[in-house]
């Protein structure tokens, strides 16, 4: 499958109840009853659009019809395809959904992760107590990058892209939960983003020590969204 980058606008998807019955036999009863217990309408139609593009990615790259594909997830949380046999490329793929996008990552034999993020302001309190909040998940030099920006929303948005970046090397490892943030560190470049275009320039420190042999490309979608997708190794897999 070579490389695949897929976003899907979720705001502008309004099934019906026909349409969303459709969707839902498409997938297994567990990711059914996951996408279930989302509180809001809106964050329970992109997870199901991510779950969608997973089988589109599937059916299209290794042609297995959509009612036999059998997806799984690690220990950790990291959907897989179980029913893969050994002829079959190695394809790692990663989505996520945040905001008004669903968004997915291929790559065959590499490790990948993606994270989408919306920017925005917090639902309740300053930005201040928010950052406050949140400041055991960024290392000093990068609250210096975020803090520097020259208004509150640029920092925000500055925070997101960070935090997307993380997310996306968090989930290429598969490891999730338990990670301490601290232990990497980005270097964002460039500072301004055009929306749409690629950008492979932001370097990642881990305890300290550039990491070699990752690539972060990074777009944003819109004003409001960014993506970050983190390239890694050779998966042991392949």
């Amino acid at each position: 499958c070579g490389s695949v980058r897929w976003a899907f606008s979720c705001g502008p998807w309004v099934p019906g109840r026909a349409q969303w019955l459709l969707a839902a036999q498409c997938v297994q009863p567990e990711e059914k009853l996951r996408i279930g217990q989302y509180a809001f309408t809106r964050d329970a139609k992109a997870a199901m659009a991510g779950r969608l593009l997973i089988r589109k990615l599937i059916a299209e790259t290794l042609k297995i019809p959509w009612n036999e594909i059998v997806l799984q997830r690690t220990a950790k949380g990291k959907p897989f395809l179980a029913n893969i046999c050994h002829t079959s490329p190695n394809i790692n793929f990663n989505v996520s959904h945040h905001g008004n996008y669903a968004v997915l990552a291929a790559e065959s034999g590499l490790q990948v992760g993606v994270d989408v993020m919306k920017t925005d302001f917090p639902g309740s309190g300053s930005v201040e107590e928010f950052f406050r909040i949140m400041k055991r998940q960024f290392t000093e030099k990068e609250w210096q990058s975020i803090k520097c920006m020259d208004s509150e929303w640029a920092q925000l948005d500055t925070f997101y892209r960070h935090w997307a970046l993380k997310e996306s090397f968090i989930k290429a490892i598969g490891i999730g939960v338990g990670f301490n943030l601290q232990r990497i560190e980005f270097h964002a470049s460039p500072l301004q983003m055009e929306v749409e275009k690629v950008y492979t320039e932001t370097k990642m420190l881990l305890d300290g020590e550039e990491e070699e042999g990752w690539t972060f490309e990074e777009t944003t979608l819109d004003d409001q969204h960014h993506v970050a997708v983190a390239i890694g190794k050779p998966d042991r897999k392949s």
